[in-house]
């Protein structure tokens, strides 16, 4: 086991992830000695990736995730050993924060803000769903009712906060734009410029104000390339998957094709 993490960290070391590989690890390790089950915190899909590829090297674990609803962004991951037969609590429970639509107007940014303004930690929150006048925010169990009594504003909106059942959050419904374009190279800045309907100088400004990701970390660079099934996400955007790549036109210029879900 101790040369499965080692080698393990030391892939994830390489690209800047040895702490969330080593807290993963942590979770798998606990599981496999106690043959029960572990949840992590909350995931973005990259972390997820993480948790899999653990799993992956070690049979008698399984791999279960929740976010709370059908087609959350950011999940739990639950290591699960083949032995445990019980029911598994994924600690997600969801609360309702509303307030006067006629005279505020608040952004996803605002609300995690705040949420981080209470001093807690960004993985004990799920997705945050904005419905206009309101939002549903997916949460920790253990932090739910912290949350309930402690979050009085967002920017400068009153709210009011209560705990709702996790069934009141609609389904995330996606929807898909392809798109066909021809491209000079694969760089970054190109590329996703052609997927969100941009130039290639506001995109340069959008990378170098940290708005973009790609494959849910931040991106290095305009000049970063990038290859079939990345996926580049753009903050409020949405995000676009880079599908294939069709070749090359008689003026040299690159054919791709593109998925867009917003």
């Amino acid at each position: 086991m101790a040369s499965e993490r080692e080698k393990i960290l030391r892939y994830y070391r390489a690209s800047g992830d040895g702490e969330l590989a080593a807290r993963l690890l942590d979770y798998a390790e606990t599981v496999l000695r106690t043959r029960k089950y572990r949840a992590s915190h909350f995931l973005d899909p990259y972390g997820f990736s993480v948790a899999e590829t653990i799993v992956a090297h070690f049979t008698s674990l399984r791999l279960e995730s929740s976010g709370g609803y059908e087609g959350a962004e950011r999940l739990k991951a639950v290591f699960v050993h083949e032995d445990f037969l019980g029911s598994i609590d994924f600690g997600i429970t969801a609360v309702g924060i509303a307030w006067d639509a006629r005279y505020y107007e608040l952004s996803h940014r605002d609300m995690l803000g705040a949420l981080m303004g209470l001093g807690i930690d960004r993985d004990v929150v799920g997705d945050i769903i904005m419905t206009g006048s309101g939002a549903r925010v997916v949460v920790d169990t253990a932090m739910a009712g912290f949350i309930e009594n402690n979050l009085l504003k967002v920017g400068a909106a009153p709210v009011t906060v209560k705990i709702i059942p996790l069934s009141d959050i609609t389904p995330r419904i996606v929807q898909v734009k392809e798109i066909r374009a021809t491209v000079p190279s694969l760089r970054l800045d190109v590329v996703a410029a052609a997927g969100f309907g941009l130039s290639r100088t506001k995109m340069a400004a959008e990378i170098a104000a940290d708005k973009i990701k790609v494959n849910w970390q931040e991106a290095k660079n305009a000049a970063q390339t990038v290859k079939p099934g990345d996926i580049i996400s753009m903050r409020g955007r949405g995000r676009v998957e880079i599908c294939e790549v069709l070749g090359q036109t008689k003026k040299g210029r690159t054919s791709i094709f593109l998925k867009r879900f917003v």
